[in-house]
């Protein structure tokens, strides 16, 4: 069994770990992220590795540089730090979080009535006996969006459930109901690919 480190504080990726029954510690990286691509799966990829350095980095601390020692005293066969960043993107533009309201309207302005892609990249960091392993991923699903009139956006923004979400909405939320349909991974929209994620775990778990 190895211990797992979610290296993000969104509830619906706890809510997808949870929900594949992962047992895992959360941790949360403060660190300024740095884009150096302007490829949405590119982008992604980048900043949940980032998330995931930084999350060893502070494990490294606290285990005075021996985080496998640690946890394998605790019966532990390794440990798998799991970042994830998740981004829109329509006609080359990427859209992360709103950085407020008005932010928030022109996003949805211009995602109402087409199709946009919903990028989510995942980087998972493998430390056990004594090696390491980094794994990184970068998942896209098309998402069609209903037409929105001004009224419908304002009063959506009102709930303050696009506030925290890239792209300015929740698919998981009350934002479903201008979701006229997808192609691709229904969770990797909400936030994370767990499929996926549950897959490589499961080439660890066979591999010992």
């Amino acid at each position: 069994m190895f211990k797992y480190f979610l290296a993000s504080k969104s509830p619906r990726r706890k809510d997808l770990m949870t929900q594949i029954g992962i047992e895992f510690q959360v941790m949360i990286s403060e660190r300024d992220e740095i884009i150096t691509s302007t490829i949405p799966e590119e982008v992604v990829k980048e900043l949940s590795l980032q998330k995931a350095l930084e999350i060893e980095r502070m494990l490294l601390k606290e285990c005075d540089g021996d985080i496998y020692g640690k946890y394998s005293n605790e019966g532990y066969e390794g440990v798998v730090i799991i970042g994830a960043d998740t981004v829109v993107s329509k006609d080359g533009e990427i859209m992360g979080k709103p950085v407020d309201e008005e932010d928030a309207f022109n996003m949805l302005k211009k995602l109402q009535g087409d199709k946009h892609m919903v990028s989510t990249g995942v980087a998972l960091i493998v430390i056990k006996n004594g090696t390491k392993e980094m794994i990184s991923f970068a998942e896209d699903t098309d998402v069609n969006m209903y037409e929105m009139s001004d009224e419908e956006i304002n009063d959506y923004i009102a709930t303050k459930e696009p506030m925290d979400k890239a792209g300015s909405y929740g698919i998981q939320g009350l934002g479903a109901k201008f979701i006229s349909g997808i192609s691709g991974d229904y969770n990797n929209v909400v936030g994370l690919p767990i499929g996926s994620i549950y897959q490589e775990l499961r080439k660890l778990s066979q591999a010992e």
